[in-house]
């Protein structure tokens, strides 16, 4: 990895101590993204309650400038304005470079439908199995490691060839049997786990976000 993404990593122990002892699990859960990503792939995310807002806010800072600007790369923009001048130049200044996810804790409709007419428990499985591709990457969040609906989730991503990222506090619980990769942090209080977690996360991010621009 290069030094600057070290630099984060580093700079993220320095202001959470507790956190050293995660450093390894850390590096890991970073490397399998960088890989998926490096190879065209996705990540998706989910969890429960905050962990459902922190699914979302983790694909907000992926899919959009987080400190960097992201400018599109020129080939892109020229093609842009090529389909139209006018619109294609707006887009061209605006958007951003984006590494692709996607929160399956959304999709009201999707979800609802299937919560009524199937099993409410397998909700998120049932987003993986349809978005997920060999390649990809699932991360479940889960204070406990033992909810439900993400072991489900974690075990359709694994049948479906993607690599699985579990964060989590407590004991990991049983999550840690269907991770590739699972990020413990040392608390056992549901908000103490998930105030640790934002650290965590902004951290991953910023790390993909320094690999690829």
């Amino acid at each position: 990895m290069k030094e600057s993404i070290i630099k984060i990593l580093d700079e993220l122990l320095e202001r959470y101590p507790s956190l050293v002892g995660q450093r390894e699990n850390i590096i890991g859960a970073y490397k399998i993204l960088e890989e998926s990503y490096s190879n065209g792939g996705k990540l998706l995310v989910a969890g429960n309650g905050g962990s459902a807002a922190d699914s979302e806010h983790i694909v907000g800072e992926l899919m959009k400038a987080f400190i960097k600007p992201r400018k599109l790369d020129t080939i892109l923009q020229d093609k842009l304005k090529s389909v139209d001048k006018n619109l294609g130049d707006v887009l061209a200044r605006n958007l951003q470079g984006a590494l692709p996810a996607i929160a399956v804790t959304g999709h009201v409709g999707l979800s609802t439908a299937y919560l009524n007419d199937c099993n409410p428990l397998l909700s998120f499985a049932q987003q993986v199995n349809g978005f997920g591709n060999a390649g990809d990457v699932f991360l479940g969040i889960s204070t406990s490691g033992n909810s439900e609906n993400i072991l489900y989730a974690l075990v359709t991503a694994k049948a479906r060839g993607m690599k699985t990222i579990g964060l989590s506090g407590r004991d990991g619980g049983k999550m840690k049997e269907f991770c590739d990769e699972i990020i413990i942090v040392p608390e056992v209080e549901t908000f103490k786990i998930q105030e640790l977690h934002l650290p965590v996360y902004h951290a991953l991010c910023l790390m993909l976000e320094e690999r690829f621009f």
